[in-house]
């Protein structure tokens, strides 16, 4: 009789984080939400990038994001892992003169 293993692989464990999506990213968010924000529920150590890919948002429309307020580099866009808690924010481009 084959041994049966101690444990089953299981979902990685997820959490919990704000998402506020501003202007035209906006559109994006379900019907009801208020002051531009929804919870996502994630894997941990999602980044920004899969958070932007999840949603289908052209990587051209999300340039410029925030975590709890501190601008990301476009390197921390891909790489910075995200934890329980956080809010993240994702601007379209912005222009102006």
């Amino acid at each position: 009789m084959a041994a049966l293993p101690l444990w089953r692989s299981a979902a990685p464990p997820t959490m919990k984080i704000k998402l506020k999506l501003f202007a035209m990213l906006a559109s994006r968010l379900p019907p009801g939400s208020e002051d531009h924000t929804m919870e996502l529920e994630v894997p941990e150590g999602t980044t920004p990038r899969q958070v932007v890919e999840r949603l289908n948002i052209p990587r051209a429309l999300a340039t410029l994001a925030l975590v709890d307020g501190v601008h990301l580099t476009a390197g921390e866009i891909e790489a910075h892992p995200l934890h329980e808690g956080e809010t993240l924010a994702i601007f379209p481009p912005i222009a102006g003169g």
